[in-house]
């Protein structure tokens, strides 16, 4: 399999990485297992709109949830939402579970939880059943992402 334009970009950067191939899973606990990871370092990417054609991503770890509060505060908004996987598709270049900044159509702001820092990470490359491990910190220097408090623990319902 060629480099997705996730592992493309990671490479381009000159952000060491490990590529993981390791198929399809079914929750996030067990995509932690198959990457070698703990949960909370499988960071997701989540996209969200601020407004008309305006994105951003959010860095969220495994174990986490984005606080709306917090990150509405952050971004200076009172609306956000997230757009339907269609939507996310067009803006980013991925489908959704493979989202990531690297490599996206287009370079929207990125926002990453204080807690990813200092820390390996996993991050989706591109392409299903395929992660990126790399140092958090190197992820976050690339792409100039604002570091914040913007999650609050996932608690299940």
């Amino acid at each position: 399999m060629s480099g997705t334009a996730a592992l493309n970009a990671l490479t381009s950067a000159g952000i060491p990485h490990r590529v993981v191939r390791h198929g399809p899973v079914r929750s996030l606990a067990e995509a932690a297992e198959a990457i070698g990871v703990a949960v909370p370092d499988v960071v997701k990417t989540i996209v969200v709109r601020r407004g008309e054609g305006d994105f951003v991503f959010v860095l969220v770890p495994g174990d986490r949830v984005i606080s709306w509060p917090k990150l509405r505060a952050l971004l200076g908004v009172n609306r956000l939402s997230l757009p339907d996987a269609t939507e996310a598709k067009a803006v980013t270049g991925y489908e959704r579970g493979t989202i990531t900044p690297f490599g996206a159509t287009t370079g929207w702001p990125v926002v990453a939880d204080e807690r990813i820092g200092g820390r390996s990470i996993s991050l989706g490359a591109g392409a299903h059943g395929v992660a990126a491990v790399l140092d958090a910190d190197e992820a976050v220097r690339a792409l100039a992402a604002t570091v914040a408090d913007v999650t609050d623990p996932n608690r299940p319902r």
